[in-house]
């Protein structure tokens, strides 16, 4: 079984037997939930953080929607959210957020006799194969992006996210800009009204629908992509070149990210100019109390942040996350220390 497909059980507890073996001070593990598209490289620091320090991590993996509910019903440490929230939500909630990741969506096929990186295609063909309006692979439309791809004449199967999904907002984020219709008739949000499809529930119920549906297409984040080694689609971005879904195609299309005059770090990178930029590119967020019930769990979720910007760069980048760039990050710890509070009103982070 992959962690993936371990997924599905919408929790990760990295390393009960050792938690249960310290001392009671240290065995509280830290909890948070939300986004499946950060799970795999939120997996990977975990199990690094438990070896150096002991210290565990409960994240449930069930998208980014049950994230925003669960830390503004206080059941959880931290929530973890693709879309990020505008600065008045946050405000009104008592929440703050910050970027902890970078990564791609990727549009992935199961389509006989097609390959990885085989496959071309635009956004508005994009979008009009989930419009419904493009109902089989060799459509004209596509024929034209892939002449000489031995496309067949297989019905497209449309899958989708099922849950409030920031993966579905980057996603639609991407198809609201380049197609007008779609911005009009579905429109850019965690959970929309879809024209057509199935839904699977987080990245893996998606990626586990298209491995398993002869013809369909679905979007998941890339490090789904290379752990189920699927068939990944490349896209004409904004600037009309064609690029393949890596890590320094994410990062091209981060390059120009401005955090610094971002109120409450609410940027949207999708459909970035530049030639090697990667059209379906975003950050993935933390969302915090700024004067937390706990103080004391948060602080431990914070050096779990704080570990994680500083030494999980290495494993965010073996599965092809761009990790935060260090200047960012310093401005996200003085967010830290300027804006979240213990009981007695000091500064949590110091």
């Amino acid at each position: 079984m992959s962690i993936f497909q371990k997924a599905t059980l919408r929790s990760l507890i990295i390393g009960t037997a050792a938690t249960l073996a310290l001392p009671a001070a240290m065995a509280a593990d830290i909890s948070g939930a939300g986004a499946t598209f950060p799970y795999p490289v939120y997996a990977k620091w975990a199990d690094a953080y438990k070896t150096a320090t002991g210290i565990g991590l409960n994240y449930q993996s069930i998208g980014s929607g049950g994230g925003i509910k669960q830390i503004k019903a206080k059941t959880v440490t931290f929530g973890a959210s693709d879309a990020p929230l505008e600065p008045k939500d946050l405000d009104e909630a008592g929440l703050i957020q910050f970027p902890m990741i970078i990564g791609g969506v990727i549009p992935v096929v199961n389509l006989k006799g097609i390959k990885p990186g085989e496959l071309t295609l635009d956004g508005t063909t994009l979008a009009d194969i989930f419009l419904g309006k493009i109902k089989s692979w060799d459509d004209a439309a596509i024929k034209k992006l892939n002449p000489k791809a031995k496309l067949p004449a297989t019905l497209i199967a449309v899958v989708h996210r099922s849950d409030g999904s920031g993966t579905t907002f980057l996603y639609t984020s991407y198809l609201g800009a380049v197609s007008p219709e779609w911005k009009d008739k579905v429109g850019v949000d965690k959970a929309v009204e879809w024209p057509v499809g199935i839904g699977g529930k987080g990245n893996e119920g998606v990626a586990g629908f298209v491995g398993q549906t002869d013809g369909a297409i679905g979007y998941v984040e890339y490090a789904y992509v290379k752990q189920n080694k699927m068939t990944f689609v490349k896209l004409l971005n904004k600037d009309g070149k064609t690029v393949a879904p890596e890590a320094p195609a994410f990062a091209a299309a981060a390059a120009n990210a401005d955090w610094a005059h971002a109120p409450g770090y609410y940027l949207v990178l999708t459909n970035q100019p530049g030639a090697a930029s990667w059209p379906i590119t975003g950050a993935s967020f933390i969302l915090v109390y700024k004067k937390p019930d706990d103080a004391a769990t948060l602080a431990e979720a914070l050096k779990f942040f704080d570990w994680s910007y500083k030494n999980g760069v290495k494993l965010a980048e073996e599965l092809d996350y761009v990790p935060i760039p260090k200047p960012v990050v310093e401005l996200v710890q003085k967010t830290w220390k300027d804006s979240i509070k213990d009981g007695a009103g000091l500064p949590l982070w110091k």
